[in-house]
């Protein structure tokens, strides 16, 4: 707000002083995965007040509970009431358990490390860098290829953190289902990372008086719960903007369902998808840009200097970075049904050939990696 006040690290302070450390005392440090056990412990005490859980008996279990490793950095946010009474039932995992977890953690791998780090490094990072040195249509593919990027790094995360948890004998709650399926800004919300949607629903959107007091104050209370969720990923103005256009979309689109009656047919779920594409793949931009001026040149760059002409050079110079972008479109895209029907085959197969095909999937994942290591997108939140 342009104030002069500066940060204080009292720790940092007190250590210096007593210790004569030299830790930096302007620098405030956050606490790894801070974010996300603030919302675990704030439901685990709102819960408690609003008399659905009991407190635990035991300090042991509520600080396992919010330090347990696997989702710690990036989610699924787990919930108190879904947690807890699991710590005291006896271990169990079966050998289709076992199966799916194991399939989960490499599934989860190949999003991370072949597609998202693979598009970022050698295609995504340079645009967003440098918007107004690319062509309208790189800019555009860019937008593109960091909403599939985000997409298999958070999803890849998940993914692993369910597994993980699973074979320590703890079921975590599903945190995407395919979102960019989605026929609507309010079903993407229903299907992108879900266990911060229905938490901002539980016990902030619900809280503020949900849609229970009138269709003014519905549109409202939307805008507020996404404003506050923007906020959530960062203090910064792109996130406020980011959270704010969602909660206006949400808004709009309850709107729109009160006025309009549309006949639904394939047409129409087509062109749906496509519409709920565009809009979160154009809200993205300002999620994944250094700034508002970023945002504002590869905005610019798509409308007024695309240039039709160097697509065909464009693609062939870039085929590698696009044929992964299209992959990744393509697995995100598959039908549900096949994708239960190969975890299932994986987890029926016998163990020496899934061990086989985790060595082989390895070996491919070691040849597609990047230099560097990329560090999850949410580990930043």
């Amino acid at each position: 707000m342009g104030s002069n006040i500066q940060a204080l690290n009292f720790m940092a302070s007190f250590s210096n002083n007593l210790f004569q450390s030299e830790f930096s005392i302007s620098e405030i440090i956050l606490p790894v995965g801070i974010s996300f056990y603030t919302f675990q412990t704030l439901s685990y005490s709102i819960d408690i007040y609003r008399g659905k859980i009991e407190p635990c008996s035991r300090l042991l279990d509520f600080a396992f509970f919010v330090s347990f490793f696997p989702q710690l950095v990036a989610g699924p946010i787990v919930r108190a009431i879904d947690f807890l009474p699991q710590i005291n039932k006896p271990y169990s995992l079966s050998r289709e358990g076992f199966g799916n977890a194991v399939f989960l953690i490499a599934t989860g791998l190949v999003k991370k490390v072949v597609i998202s780090d693979f598009i970022s490094v050698n295609f995504v990072d340079r645009v967003f860098d440098n918007p107004e040195i690319y062509s309208g249509f790189m800019n555009l593919m860019a937008v593109y290829g960091y909403s599939i990027q985000i997409y298999c790094d958070f999803s890849g995360y998940s993914d692993m953190a369910i597994g993980l948890a699973a074979l320590l004998g703890f079921k975590l709650p599903i945190n995407f289902n395919s979102p960019y399926k989605s026929k609507s800004i309010t079903e993407f919300w229903r299907r992108w990372h879900i266990s911060l949607s229905t938490w901002l629903r539980d016990y902030l959107y619900i809280s503020i008086g949900g849609n229970r007091k009138g269709k003014i104050r519905t549109y409202i209370n939307l805008l507020i719960t996404m404003l506050l969720g923007g906020l959530w990923h960062g203090a910064a103005l792109k996130f406020i903007i980011w959270g704010g256009i969602h909660g206006l979309g949400l808004a709009f689109h309850k709107l729109w369902l009160s006025l309009v009656k549309v006949k639904k047919n394939m047409l129409w779920s087509l062109m749906s998808i496509l519409l709920t594409f565009h809009f979160v793949a154009f809200c993205w931009m300002y999620f994944r840009a250094i700034d508002i001026k970023t945002v504002q040149s590869m905005i610019y760059q798509i409308f007024y200097d695309f240039d039709l002409t160097e697509i065909s050079s464009r693609i062939q110079g870039y085929w590698k970075p696009f044929s992964f972008i299209l992959f990744g479109f393509v697995i995100h895209l598959l039908p549900s049904k096949f994708k239960r029907y190969l975890k299932k085959s994986f987890s029926s197969t016998p163990i020496y050939i899934q061990v086989l095909m985790i060595s082989l999937l390895i070996f491919l994942i070691y040849q597609a990696k990047s230099a560097e290591v990329q560090p999850f997108i949410y580990f930043q939140f």
